[in-house]
């Protein structure tokens, strides 16, 4: 069973900057990608980045510039930078990894940023 452990979120001012933690029950290397979400009051949940098990990242075009995914196979982590943190960013941000079909979700992480 795989698990994803989530943190690194907290309030911030805009303007600052958080990085974001997954971490993995398993070899992050095994899986297929890990992707991040974020998931706005009221909102859906969007995806905002990606890395593959080849370390090619990819982003939602509203984050390009100041999100940065990055993963530390040794420590089994996945990591989500983010700068120049704004209002819109305030969120509950979840890591996701895809393996052998299938879908594994953390808990979670609130970002709150305060104007």
């Amino acid at each position: 069973q795989v698990q994803l452990v989530e943190s690194g979120g907290g309030l911030v001012q805009a303007g600052g900057s958080l990085r974001l933690s997954c971490a993995a029950s398993g070899s992050t290397s095994t899986f297929n990608a890990i992707r991040w979400y974020h998931q706005a009051p009221g909102k859906q949940r969007e995806w905002v980045a990606v890395i593959t098990s080849s370390g090619s990242t990819n982003y939602a075009d509203s984050v390009k510039g100041r999100f940065t995914i990055s993963s530390d196979n040794a420590k089994n982590t996945v990591y989500l930078q983010i700068n120049s943190l704004k209002s819109e960013d305030t969120a509950v941000y979840y890591c996701a990894a895809l393996q052998g079909g299938r879908i594994y979700w953390g808990q979670g992480t609130q970002v709150t940023v305060s104007s």
